[in-house]
Formats: C-alpha cells, sequence, structure tokens
C-alpha cells in the first residue's frame, strides 16, 4: 500500500465529541511534537545533562559452582527520578536495568518472577540460541504473579553483546516503552580484545515524560511509526559525560534498545573502529565514520580518543519513512561526551588485525520469501464516526481502525504455523519490503549473515562478513539473508518497531527436528 492511500485513510475518519480534539491532538494537530496525550501548556520536566556516566548494575551470581550462572530476576513496578523532584513509575528488573554476564559454555539458569500486576509477561533472550521452550515467546506466558525458570547452555562461539526483553503478544510494546529491557554480555575463554581498552555498555533507550512525570500511553502516530520518545537517554542518563586520557582508546558496546527510533551514529573529534555486531566479533577491525543503528541492534567499537576537549556522541539525520505529523527531528541530539584531557594515556597494546574467523555457510537448499506490507485492511473511508470513544480506545490499535502491517499479506496468528523448517537446515531467506518505510527485521533463535541488498536493480553486497539477528530492510529493498536454525521449536520473525510487530508483523516458523 502506498504512503497516500494509507494516510487518506487517516484523514477520512470522521470524528465527533470529546474525542475529537484529544485524537487532533494525537494526530499532531496541535503544536509541538504532536505526540504527547496532555495540554500542550504544561510544562514539561528538564532532564539534567552533563552527570558522570554511570554504569549498569551487574546481576550477581548466586553460584559457587564454576561454569554455573544462577540469579533470582522480577518483573516488576519501580520508579525513577529522571527529572529533580519528579517520581516517574516505570517497569524495571531487579528494580534496575541489569548486565547479566557469563562465559562461553556456562549453563544459565534464571529463577523468573512476573510482578506486574494484571498483566502477562516473558523474557526474550535476543540473539541467543537458546532453546525453543526458553526463548520467552509469546505462545509461553508468564501469568501475573507467576514464577518459572529459565535454563540454557551458552555453546563455544556464543559470545557476544546480547539483551533480554519482554515479548507477551500485545504489550510488549509498552512493557519495554514503560523500561523492562536489560542487557545479556556473554565473553569469550579468550578474548583478542586487550583488557587495556575496558568494556564499556551503553544501552541507549528514549524516554517520553509527562509534566506529572508519568509515561504517557500510545498514540495512533505511535502504532503508525513505532514510538519515538523524546529524550535519549544512555544507561538512563541524559548526554552523561566520562573523563578520558589523550590518545585513550576504550572499547564501547552500544544497544539500541528503543521500541522504534533509527540511529544514525558519528563521534566527533574521535575515530571509531568496528570489531563486532550483533552476533560478536567479526573478523578484522573496520575503520568507519558512522553507523546506523536501527531497533534491537548492537556493535561493539573502539574509540580512540585523539584530539583534545570534547568528543561527543552525536545523531545524524535519518530518513527512515515517517507516516503523517509529528515527525521528530533526529539529528544534533548529544547522546554522551567524552571530555579529552591534555594528559597523555599509558601506551596500550595494539588491536588484532585478524579478531576471529567466521564460518561461511554452504548453498541453501530451500529459498523463502517475506513480503513486508501495511494496510489500513477494513476501515470505512469518511464514514467512521468515534464519538464516545475514551483516550484509552483511541491510543489502543483496534480491529475498527484496521491499520495493520503485514508479513506475505498475513497478520500475525498465534495459533498458525507460517514455515515449516528443519534443524540443521541451511536457508536463503529473500526479506522484501514493499511498505512505505524501513522495518529492522529479527528472527529467534539463531544468527544469520547478510549477503545480498537489491534496490532499484542494484545489487550490493556487505563489504565484511558479519554474524546478526536483526537487518534493517529500506523501503523499496529486497534483503537477502542466509541462515541456519540448529535447535528445533517454534520461533519466530518479526519487524522489530515492537507496534508494527504489535499490529501483526510477525510470523511464526516451525523447525523440526
Amino acid at each position: 500500500m502506498h504512503r497516500r492511500t494509507f494516510l487518506a485513510g487517516l484523514t477520512g475518519l470522521v470524528v465527533a465529541g470529546p474525542a475529537a480534539a484529544q485524537m487532533k491532538h494525537d494526530m499532531g494537530g496541535m503544536s509541538g511534537h504532536g505526540n504527547h496525550t496532555m495540554p500542550v501548556t504544561s510544562t514539561l520536566p528538564v532532564l539534567p545533562e552533563g552527570q558522570p556516566l554511570q554504569a549498569l548494575p551487574r546481576l550477581s551470581n548466586q553460584s559457587a559452582v564454576p561454569g554455573i550462572f544462577k540469579a533470582e530476576l522480577a518483573a516488576e513496578p519501580g520508579v525513577v527520578r529522571f527529572a529533580e523532584g519528579i517520581d516517574t513509575p516505570v517497569l524495571l528488573y531487579n528494580g534496575t536495568n541489569p548486565v547479566i554476564e557469563a562465559h562461553e559454555g556456562d549453563r544459565v539458569e534464571i529463577s523468573f518472577r512476573n510482578g506486574i500486576p494484571g498483566q502477562p509477561t516473558t523474557i526474550h533472550w535476543h540473539g541467543m540460541p537458546v532453546p525453543a521452550d526458553q526463548d520467552g515467546n509469546p505462545a509461553d506466558p508468564v501469568v501475573s504473579g507467576g514464577e518459572r525458570v529459565y535454563a540454557f547452555e551458552l555453546p563455544e562461539g556464543s559470545a557476544a553483546s546480547y539483551w533480554f526483553h519482554p515479548h507477551p503478544h500485545g504489550l510488549t510494546a509498552e512493557q519495554v516503552y514503560r523500561g523492562l529491557a536489560g542487557i545479556f554480555l556473554v565473553k569469550p575463554k579468550d578474548d583478542p580484545i586487550p583488557a587495556e581498552y575496558g568494556d564499556t555498555v551503553l544501552m541507549l533507550t528514549d524516554l517520553r515524560i509527562a509534566a506529572d512525570g508519568t509515561i504517557p500511553e500510545s498514540t495512533m502516530t505511535d502504532f503508525m511509526n513505532g514510538r519515538v520518545g523524546d529524550h535519549l537517554l544512555v544507561n538512563g542518563q541524559k548526554n552523561p559525560q566520562m573523563a578520558v586520557a589523550l590518545g585513550e582508546k576504550r572499547r564501547l558496546r552500544l544497544y539500541n534498545v528503543t521500541n522504534a527510533r533509527f540511529l544514525r551514529l558519528k563521534f566527533e573529534n574521535a575515530s571509531m573502529t568496528l570489531i563486532g555486531t550483533d552476533g560478536g566479533l567479526i573478523e578484522a577491525p573496520i575503520a568507519i565514520d558512522e553507523l546506523l543503528l536501527t531497533p534491537a541492534e548492537r556493535v561493539d567499537l573502539i574509540v580512540s580518543f585523539d584530539k583534545p576537549g570534547a568528543a561527543k556522541l552525536i545523531t545524524l539525520e535519518y530518513e527512515r519513512g515517517w507516516m503523517g505529523p509529528g515527525k521528530p527531528d533526529e539529528a544534533s541530539k548529544i547522546l554522551l561526551t567524552a571530555n579529552v584531557s591534555d594528559e597523555p594515556a599509558v601506551a596500550t597494546p595494539p588491536l588484532p588485525t585478524k579478531l576471529r574467523a567466521i564460518e561461511s555457510f554452504g548453498k541453501p537448499v530451500v529459498t523463502r520469501r517475506f513480503v513486508l506490507t501495511e494496510t489500513m485492511g477494513g476501515m470505512n473511508h469518511g464514514s467512521m464516526s468515534m464519538q464516545g470513544m475514551d483516550h484509552a480506545t483511541m491510543s489502543m490499535p483496534s480491529d475498527s481502525m484496521g491499520m495493520k502491517f503485514l508479513i506475505n499479506g498475513a497478520s500475525f496468528d498465534m495459533d498458525r504455523i507460517d514455515e515449516v523448517s528443519k534443524a540443521g537446515q541451511v536457508e536463503l531467506w529473500e526479506v522484501i519490503n514493499e511498505a512505505d518505510m524501513d522495518h529492522p527485521f529479527h528472527v529467534h533463535g539463531t544468527q544469520f549473515q547478510v549477503v545480498e541488498h537489491e534496490k532499484d536493480g542494484k545489487v550490493t553486497t556487505p563489504s565484511y562478513r558479519a554474524w546478526k539477528d536483526t537487518v534493517n530492510v529500506v523501503a523499496g529493498e529486497t534483503v537477502r539473508i542466509l541462515l541456519r536454525q540448529d535447535l528445533p521449536g517454534p520461533r519466530m520473525y518479526h519487524c522489530h518497531i515492537l507496534e508494527h510487530e504489535q499490529l501483526g508483523m510477525m510470523g511464526t516458523v516451525d523447525v523440526q527436528a
């Protein structure tokens, strides 16, 4: 469906009564962003900037047995003070956004409790090669007040920057934007990156906060485009600062754990070297000037601070497609500032020229096609009355709205198997984006290799081999990936704009032994 047709369905709605003013505001009819659900006269909280960068807390290992990581984890309501004197109700894991750190070969046992009132949840171990019954997919929810144990082995070669988040169908987007996310760092037994570079986790989130400190519900604009917050945060802080010496090299792991924000990033007055992606280290370091980090993607960087003064990690403009009003200004936002002193750094070992070997997949035995589209479905253009609908109804997707994001013309059905595969089988997947915006495509249970991009008849291949679990598919583009699922069971594939996943852009492949 073309953008003009899609938007015509929205402008054709007849909205009457008290809902009209609210809908006008939600759709950007009033001044300001057009994404807020509060009056434009409200004074929005000001978040402090420039505070020292805080590390995310580590989840303690309760096991004294070598090779076993054991811990308890609870998803539950909490409170965070983002702005002075204002408390914001959120959802957190153990009252924070924790980091789990384990090693290849370890056995992991996480005793999980769902403390979210009235809502089921799961833990999805994003990108990790865990058994299907431990994957936290939507068909395996933990009820409110319920408990379960997630247990799995970390195989050799699985060292990478993973993360975890809830995945209950219909609630994933809300639970994530309200704060539920954590980092899962799997370390190798022998790391080729010099320890002197450190290992700094930077969890990138965004926040929308009302005048009273609450997090507003999502709007129609959010469901169309994916929810984008007003404040970009690093480890929960706005533009935190870190002190580095002149010539110092730092290892920084960047995680985009936002619902829908596309981050085109550049370091001013510092140089970046890419050493890893979603599934771990690449084969050799690559110098880069900028990078695009779409929702759910991760990168592992070495940043060299070779100039004194402020080195800022900033956003650049990126056109990913936007429907309707309220398009956010994505450029020139400062995520992080490194203050580089005049004092020279202590000499450190050089970065190895070779980091690892990445196997090349053999010839695929199956080719599958996944076509991404959007539709207004059954909307009755120009005649739908919404008189009497309250704000909660207006804010949530509904069958009457008819807004759908589809794969192969179908909306997600938890009781339907869309594809049947075999464990250990190499497959070529063609992901074809016929929609009007970019869609980051994620596959559960494995890491894949991107082999081709095709747009307007031009085919390009990646300049390096890497393991990925999420790849951006630009509007009008076909991306071809090679993958192999080694563990049997049902696996999800979906757009990682969480609102689009919720509105149908998700499917299930049954991997048979």
